[in-house]
């Protein structure tokens, strides 16, 4: 079996325990909590506990804020891999919404010119949370079943597009925060008790597509998306993260299980991504047709509804 190492950032999102069996390397992204920084994630401390903690103090109004990986730290990561001679694959968070994905690259065009003959391969999983963590699970595994780097590398650029996000958020300030919605929308949200649907768009980027007006209605109205957008939904590990709001989670479970999926993975939601979304988000990961199909139906169906006012 080849041998090469996977590493990813902690915006992956995946379980301490996926982390442990299949022997991925972890990079962790900083958080500042009122003026004091930490990791993300610690190896052999739990991200559970860490993420529950900081959703905590977010609801209790503390300033929080997170920063990207710098080059220097990549270098100094992968740096026992290189020196054992190992190839390296990165999976980052989306450059659509992290100057992270750029950090890796550069430090990958470091370390090869420091190590000739040693591949240093960075991902952009145009993704984030598990979008990007289920990237690193299918990696690892094609490496447990003997898969080489190169095919490994060349499998995930293919399939670039086919892991689908979509997601609801409990609170519009977060979304505001970060400039995804307006003010007027989020007062106006928070009123109307506007739940809005959210994706991962084809540029690797945080799209809204619709709103809805209700909690549940917003759970279910994910469940729909995954019927409408899987493939083989019994055939593939599907997640669900949560910003701590775990019943919700376990609703939505029930939800797709009812529309064929039965290996679901349900964490609680990084702190990077996390915290910009903010406490009570639940989000769906799961593999279907490239996003630029669904983009694309979209678009038509979009038009289609204006088409049909003017015919009125």
């Amino acid at each position: 079996m080849e041998n090469f190492d996977i590493y990813v950032d902690s915006g992956a999102n995946i379980p301490d325990e996926l982390v442990e069996k299949y022997g991925i390397n972890v990079i962790s992204f900083m958080c500042n909590i009122d003026g004091t920084e930490t990791a993300c994630y610690e190896k052999g401390k739990s991200s559970r506990e860490m993420a529950i903690k900081f959703y905590a103090a977010m609801r209790a109004g503390s300033d929080t804020s997170t920063s990207l990986i710098n080059s220097q730290r990549f270098l100094e990561e992968i740096k026992p891999s290189l020196e054992a001679g190992r190839n390296v694959l990165i999976t980052t968070i989306s450059s659509g919404i992290s100057g992270t994905y750029k950090q890796a690259c550069d430090a990958a065009e470091e370390a090869m010119a420091q190590h000739p003959g040693t591949k240093v391969h960075v991902f952009d999983a145009f993704n984030a949370s598990m979008g990007e963590g289920l990237f690193g699970l299918y990696a690892a595994r094609m490496r447990q079943d003997g898969k080489s780097f190169d095919e490994v590398c060349d499998w995930l650029e293919a399939h670039k597009l086919n892991i689908h996000s979509v997601f609801t958020v409990s609170d519009l300030k977060y979304l505001k925060k970060g400039g995804r919605v307006s003010a007027t929308k989020a007062i106006a949200g928070t009123l109307l008790n506007i739940k809005p649907i959210l994706i991962a768009g084809p540029n690797g980027t945080i799209e809204m597509c619709e709103t809805v007006r209700g909690r549940r209605k917003a759970l279910a109205r994910l469940a729909e998306l995954f019927g409408e957008e899987v493939v083989n939904p019994s055939g593939q590990t599907v997640s669900i993260c949560h910003a701590d709001c775990e019943e919700d989670a376990n609703c939505l479970a029930d939800l797709i299980r009812q529309k064929g999926a039965n290996d679901i993975v349900i964490e609680v939601y990084d702190i990077c991504t996390g915290s910009h979304v903010g406490p009570g988000t639940v989000a769906l990961f799961f593999m279907g047709d490239d996003r630029r199909i669904a983009a694309a139906k979209e678009k038509l169906s979009t038009l289609k509804t204006i088409a049909a006012k003017f015919k009125r």
